[in-house]
């Protein structure tokens, strides 16, 4: 059955006239703030005792706009007799977001989690020499990174949290283990006690 002329149009104008009759969603921002998903791209944000000076993230980003700056520092060895051990010590670690096209391939290949996504994105400035933003401020950014969505109730535990939880139970049994040693020798030594102070009162 071929359709009604004017069919569409009459449909159209339905759902013109049921949108004006609906109340206005419009945030008026800024006065409105919006409320982000909490995997929204906005910053990335630095956890500077996390990094280990690895470069990954430098040598992988595509825009290289990561700039990092380093130096060596020496240990003393651990025990007598070791050798000394270096370890690189981050001395700048900057994000140029006027270059920066927030693919997340930076958080993505760290590591050692040091880098996570904030949803801040009131950062505008009026020089662009401004949106290089140094470690201090990833810093600052770190506070505003949502916590990580609760784990499904049915999903596998994970190895680090099961071997933790495996250490710390096995330290709780072996202090138990030693506290009852403990007590079960105190009983012992004070009969002996007692029979030294009787010996000593009989013979001034």
């Amino acid at each position: 059955m071929p359709p009604i002329p004017g069919s569409g149009l009459a449909k159209g104008l339905a759902v013109t006239l049921r949108t004006m009759t609906k109340k206005t969603v419009t945030a008026q921002y800024p006065d409105t703030q919006p409320e982000l998903p909490p995997r929204s791209r906005g910053v990335i944000g630095l956890f500077e005792e996390n990094c280990t000076v690895c470069m990954l993230c430098a040598r992988e980003c595509p825009d290289w706009c990561i700039y990092i700056d380093s130096h060596k520092e020496t240990s003393p060895p651990a025990a007598p007799g070791g050798r000394e051990r270096s370890r690189n010590v981050l001395d700048r670690f900057a994000i140029d977001f006027s270059l920066c096209m927030y693919c997340g391939i930076c958080i993505e290949v760290c590591p050692f989690d040091a880098l996570f996504w904030s949803p801040e994105f009131e950062y505008a400035e009026t020089d662009i020499h401004e949106l290089t933003h140094e470690r201090d401020k990833l810093r600052e950014w770190m506070w505003t990174v949502p916590e990580p969505p609760a784990l499904d109730p049915a999903a596998e535990e994970p190895k680090e949290i099961a071997a933790a939880r495996k250490a710390a139970d096995k330290l709780a049994a072996q202090r138990a283990k030693e506290q009852q040693e403990q007590q079960r020798q105190q009983p012992e030594e004070q009969p002996e006690e007692q029979g030294e102070k009787g010996e000593k009162g009989g013979n001034p």
